[in-house]
């Protein structure tokens, strides 16, 4: 790089140029005042006492970070050496006190049941542990939901998210959270990036474990912003392992805003095979948090944001039969748009009753998106619906033989998606 070079000119946001690196730290500010305030540190210091009304979580956490020795933080930012297992129960307060999607989180140790989320139970375990933890808890449907999450996200913040989740989406299944080695800093993005790589070979391994398990019947992979890429990088993992094959039992590979460039997608697709039919992606294209991903990463287009009322952008999912679900007209409470498949109190119940059904995402009637009002695009997976943005593409599938006139008529070439996306989104 030559040091004499004038910084490439951006947009700031009252429409000034802005230099680069300036541009990104005040788009990394934003999102700093906006997004992380408020959300402390350290707040897993356990509860024994119980409130009546409260919602217990009872969740296997596996993560590949290293432990610490600051009370209440359980483990910090810093890569572990190997994958460990805890058993964490976290207490939610009363319906009466917190609505739909909503963390509480409280300010000090210790925190109080009645109006926060609180952890009541922290305990380490083994493998043999960790079999025993789903033997408990597993319900008749033998179901377990893996979530994933995303960057800037400390271990007790990840875990107190996901017990929102997991109560705000009824889904009879075991909750297993895998959380990586995030610095918890909107500044360390680029560390954040290295350690969901470092991280993979564990979530394959885990996923593949769940999997081979005769005791488990289904699974669903949910991963949000960053972990949308480790993800999708595990589930890739996997097919070259087994000679391009996904595991049938992983059934639903949600990828909630994902921070992933587009090429890499493509070549993660070309990977995974037919299992690309079991994606559904959840889109805003005014995400400014994967606004600030863009930037970092060079302007390159993030999958999470992309138009998916554009014609390319509709061949090019809909020759995979991946599904995806524009959110951009469900507001998330931190303003960012970044999360709001889980914190958007019309999102995550509509979504949660999906889940709960048995149900795939975007099928049968009446589909998600008219739940919600939001814009769907799906083939293969059953129904979509153009709601909301007035699209005129044939997105409402349900005839099993108008499926197969779609893939006949779309070419399959990794290719030719690579192109229809980079014309999609004008690169």
């Amino acid at each position: 790089m030559n040091p004499a070079a004038s910084p490439t000119p951006v947009r700031g946001l009252a429409g000034l140029a802005l230099s680069r690196p300036l541009a990104l730290v005040t788009l990394a500010l934003s999102l700093s005042l906006s997004g992380c305030a408020g959300v402390p540190s350290t707040t897993l210091e356990p509860v024994k006492e119980r409130v009546a009304g409260t919602h217990l979580v009872d969740m296997l956490v596996a993560t590949t970070r290293a432990p610490s020795s600051v009370p209440g933080e359980v483990f910090d930012g810093r890569r572990g050496g190997e994958i460990s297992f805890d058993n964490i129960v976290v207490s939610v307060p009363p319906d009466s006190v917190r609505k739909p999607g909503e963390v509480i989180y409280p300010p000090e140790n210790p925190g109080d049941p009645a109006r926060q989320f609180v952890a009541h139970k922290i305990e380490p375990l083994g493998l043999k542990g960790a079999i025993a933890w789903y033997d408990r808890v597993a319900g008749p449907k033998k179901r377990v939901l893996i979530f994933v999450h995303g960057f800037n996200s400390t271990y007790e913040d990840a875990v107190l998210r996901f017990a929102q989740i997991s109560t705000d989406l009824p889904i009879d299944a075991a909750p297993v959270l895998f959380t990586w080695p995030s610095g918890g800093s909107v500044f360390d993005y680029l560390y954040d990036r290295d350690s969901a790589n470092y991280s993979r070979d564990a979530l394959e391994a885990m996923i593949q474990q769940i999997t081979d398990s005769p005791d488990v019947e289904e699974v669903t992979l949910l991963a949000h912003s960053m972990g949308g890429w480790l993800a999708m990088e595990a589930v890739r993992q996997l097919a070259i392992r087994n000679g391009g094959r996904v595991p049938k039992k992983l059934s639903d590979i949600i990828l909630a805003s994902p921070d992933i460039d587009v090429d890499v997608f493509v070549t993660q697709l070309n990977q995974i095979g037919e299992a690309s039919r079991r994606i559904t992606i959840f889109t805003a294209v005014d995400d400014v948090a994967l606004d600030v991903s863009r930037r970092i990463a060079g302007s390159d287009q993030r999958l999470g944001s992309i138009d998916i009322t554009r014609p390319f952008v509709r061949k090019a999912l809909l020759q995979r039969g991946i599904t995806a679900i524009d959110l951009s007209t469900a507001k998330s409470s931190d303003g960012l748009n970044h999360i709001n498949f889980a914190d958007s109190p019309e999102m995550v119940t509509a979504i949660g009753e999906r889940l709960a059904a048995g149900d795939d995402i975007s099928g049968p009637h009446p589909g998600l998106a008219e739940t919600i009002g939001a814009t769907a695009l799906g083939a293969a997976k059953g129904v979509g619906s153009a709601i909301g943005a007035g699209v005129t593409a044939p997105v409402a599938v349900v005839d099993p033989e108008a499926r197969r006139r779609l893939r006949r008529q779309f070419s399959r070439s990794g290719q030719a998606l690579a192109g229809s996306f980079m014309t999609a989104t004008g690169r």
